[in-house]
């Protein structure tokens, strides 16, 4: 936690970290009043120092750059969003202050609005925070007993939370990026690693921070010298080179006084905070009474001096027990881990994995590790670093500071001579002028510049081809020392050896290109008509498919286009078709008009009063006989008629099947129009012909009997007029013929009836014969289906008046019957009445 103190503490002058002051100024409107922030000033770990901004440096511009940066570092906005939620809940902890109670000894949270907004942000209660800052929970045997904790008691206790928190988001933060950043094991290879060590420090009041940091450097700067001096030395004296040791100042007492158990100076620290009743006057009264013998240890009533490689430190042991404390205490990771943020639930339980590991690794108790100091921690951290480092190839980079004052352009020699001095350069310098830079194995050395040599050398042992190498180039003794196993080359005397290699190589290059060039030139053109050859196969196929694509393009615009016309002949077939239904509709709607307008024969009755009484039964019961089978016959006639109507049927269903052939003879059909419209013409030419036929006897444009004619003429029916001469005469012994010319007259009728009607069944017979034909596929129509329908309501129409007819002939016969006729006979036609 020491590298976090400044979170809670500044000296006068000094900022706090960079992203508190950018998060204030620069959040947006919306994360501001999520996380309720205010102005840096509101915050006490901001203004205690009276340093708020830094000149020339716009803190909002910052913070868009950092959000820039954690997403270029594939950091989500949620994430982005919870790192800034804790790094509000950190200002406002800072801002809960205490309050004391009773006798003054104890404390309570004082309720506020920042104790509100922390535990907002760290999502728990204010209450259980309160407790948490106020309370301390302790085992006595078996029972837990809660303890008020004094004034700093509680301060030290929120700021040590606010520390925690900060510390586990920083490695946090840390952790997200390296992941980002990691390749996977399978592409690690070696690395480059860049450590950036703390600045030695120095200043008018040094604390416990400045005491850890320069223990660091002390650390670290021992590790520098044991490579540019310990190790370098070594190695020229255990290769058994002439060699003059140089002396440089040792840093290792200075350790010592850190490090030694058990009265070193963090073995004391770590005993005295031990002690709850301990003070900081006692902890450097025991400094003093361990240390006064070690000669870089220096003694005062409250301070203590150290000489660090760099110089005298003098340190105040003022809070150093408090700082050296601060340890995380159980109910404070218990407040994290009721917390409903994920975030702190896993600091917590990072922090419980880790005290458990380290614990069962060092066999000691879980609550003994959390109760390790902050030095002792730090200490450990620092030896896994230099563990690390002494597995890598080290080069060092020294920063000069030229000023104190952190004022450009200006340069002061003694502190640039003192910085020099203290960090050993001169005795670095001192050792890279009299040692060898350059050394190589003698395997090595006789691999790279065994070429130099003639050929009979070469079957030697690497350590005389090297003496002889060297001998050969007239490289001066003093310039090099050969060791049992390396050479070692002064700065710049190797170069000799490259310059000559490099002329040798170059030669060699040039005689290898006289040769080599001829024979690449001859494989390079046997290659290239290797490849011409493949390209045209390629670019042939590539042809051929190109080709083909074309041919197949070509083809569908061609079907394409082969279908709009398709689609334009269609449309003109369907109107001619169209105009050609409309012009047969129009001609059936004036065949049917001219059927109705055509006048009906009149009806025109005869009296029978003037018939003789002894002739009149006879006829009428002729009469009822003929009307009997009439009606007979009809009904003989209608069941023909319906199984007629069955075969219509049957033969309309079967043209649904000839439809699909019809259509294909479609074409050829417009093209006989003309010829089937002249047929149609003769059909009904030759159709009236056979009408005429049908009464045999008759003249062509002669009357019917009785003055009847057929369908296609008017009908009527009566008597001539007086002067015309009657179609039947009757001759009798006395009969007056002018009496029964009525009931001639019905006789007439019946005999027609009976006669039209054979007539009729005649011709429907071989009409309906002529179009079963014509779908058997003898003859040619335009629409057989047509001609069937327009029989079928031909004869629905002659049916309709013949019923008629038949029904006033029958009636007239009744009456006559009734007027004159016996009884017994009007009973017998009764009967055959309601037959």
């Amino acid at each position: 936690m020491y590298k976090h103190s400044r979170v809670v503490q500044l000296a006068h002058g000094e900022r706090s970290y960079h992203i508190f002051y950018q998060l204030c100024a620069g959040a947006p409107s919306a994360l501001r009043d999520k996380l309720k922030l205010t102005g840096a000033s509101e915050y006490n770990f901001l203004n205690q120092s009276n340093s708020l901004v830094i000149h020339n440096v716009d803190d909002a511009k910052k913070f868009h750059m950092l959000v820039k940066a954690l997403n270029t570092a594939g950091i989500s906005e949620r994430d982005q969003e919870h790192a800034f939620q804790m790094v509000a809940a950190v200002l406002w902890l800072g801002n809960i202050t205490f309050e004391a109670i009773g006798n003054g000894n104890n404390v309570e949270v004082v309720q506020c609005e920042a104790v509100i907004n922390a535990a907002s942000l760290m999502g728990c209660s204010a209450n259980d925070l309160m407790l948490a800052l106020s309370t301390r929970e302790i085992q006595a045997g078996k029972d837990k007993v809660v303890k008020s904790l004094t004034m700093q008691q509680a301060i030290d206790t929120r700021d040590a939370m606010a520390k925690f928190i900060y510390a586990n988001l920083f490695g946090w933060i840390v952790d997200k990026i390296n992941r980002s950043l990691a390749m996977g094991k399978e592409k690690t290879g070696r690395s480059i690693n860049i450590l950036d060590i703390y600045g030695f420090e120095s200043f008018e009041k040094n604390s416990f921070e400045q005491f850890c940091i320069n223990y660091a450097n002390e650390r670290l700067q021992q590790h520098c010298y044991r490579h540019l001096f310990k190790l370098e030395q070594e190695e020229y004296e255990l290769d058994g080179i002439d060699w003059t040791k140089v002396d440089f100042q040792d840093n290792q007492e200075c350790l010592d006084l850190f490090e030694k158990k058990p009265i070193g100076i963090i073995s004391l620290l770590d005993e005295e905070s031990n002690f709850d009743k301990a003070t900081d006057l006692a902890f450097a009264n025991k400094l003093k009474q361990h240390l006064k013998a070690n000669p870089c240890y220096k003694g005062d009533r409250e301070e203590f001096g150290v000489r660090h490689y760099a110089g005298e430190v003098i340190y105040d042991t003022s809070d150093f027990l408090n700082k050296n404390r601060d340890t995380v205490h159980p109910d404070t990771i218990q407040l994290l881990s009721s917390s409903s943020e994920d975030l702190l639930k896993l600091f917590a339980s990072s922090f419980a994995n880790q005290s458990k590991k380290t614990a069962t690794s060092i066999h000691i108790e879980i609550s003994d590790f959390q109760k390790q100091t902050v030095a002792t921690k730090f200490k450990d951290v620092l030896f896994k670093l230099m563990q690390q480092l002494e597995s890598t190839a080290p080069h060092f980079i020294c920063c000069i500071k030229p000023n104190n004052k952190q004022v450009p352009g200006m340069y002061n020699n003694d502190l640039v001579f003192e910085q020099l001095r203290s960090y050993s350069l001169l005795e670095v310098v001192r050792i890279s002028r009299s040692g060898y830079p350059t050394r190589m194995t003698h395997q090595e050395f006789c691999i790279r510049y065994g070429v130099l040599l003639p050929e009979d050398h070469e079957r030697k042992d690497p350590l005389s081809m090297s003496v002889s190498i060297l001998r050969q180039f007239d490289i001066l003794p003093e310039m090099y020392q050969v060791g049992y196993t390396k050479l070692y080359f002064r700065a710049g005397q190797i170069s000799v050896l490259e310059d000559v290699r490099k002329q040798v190589l170059q030669g060699t290059l040039e005689v290898q290109k006289c040769y080599s060039g001829p024979h690449a030139r001859r494989h390079f053109h046997e290659l290239k008509g290797v490849v011409i050859i493949l390209q045209s196969f390629v670019r042939g196929e590539i042809a051929r498919r190109q080709y083909k694509d074309s041919l197949e393009s070509k083809q569908k615009d061609a079907n394409k286009e082969n279908d709009e016309q398709l689609v334009a002949v269609l449309q003109i077939q369907s109107a001619i078709r169209c105009w050609l239904a409309q012009r047969h509709l129009n001609q059936l709607q004036k065949s049917k008009k001219l059927i109705q307008d055509r006048p009906k024969p009149a009806k025109k009755t005869t009296e029978v009063k003037d018939l003789p009484a002894e002739i009149l039964p006879s006829v009428v019961e002729d009469l009822e006989r003929r009307v009997l089978v009439a009606e007979a016959t009809l009904e003989e006639k209608e069941k023909e008629n319906a199984a007629l109507k069955e075969q219509v049927n049957q033969l309309e269903s079967r043209w649904s099947d000839y439809e699909v052939r019809m259509r294909s003879m479609e074409e050829m059909w417009q093209k006989q129009m003309a010829s089937l419209q002249a047929s149609l013409v003769s059909a009904k030419k030759s159709l009236g012909v056979d009408n005429s036929a049908g009464h045999p006897g008759k003249p062509e444009g002669s009357p019917s009997p009785c003055g009847y004619e057929s369908e296609d003429t008017t009908t009527t029916m009566g008597t001539r007029t007086p002067g015309g001469s009657t179609p039947i005469e009757y001759a009798s012994n006395g009969v007056d013929f002018g009496g029964i010319r009525e009931i001639n007259g019905g006789l007439c009728v019946v005999n027609y009836l009976s006669r039209e009607f054979e007539l009729r069944k005649q011709n429907f017979d071989d009409e309906a014969m002529a179009i079963s034909q014509l779908k058997s596929g003898q003859l040619q129509s335009t629409s057989p289906a047509e001609d069937f329908r327009r029989l079928r309501h031909k004869f629905d129409e002659w049916k309709k008046d013949y019923k008629a007819r038949l029904k006033e002939t029958k009636s007239k016969v009744h009456k006559l019957g009734y007027s004159e006729a016996e009884k017994t006979r009007r009973n017998w036609w009764g009967k055959k009445s309601k037959r």
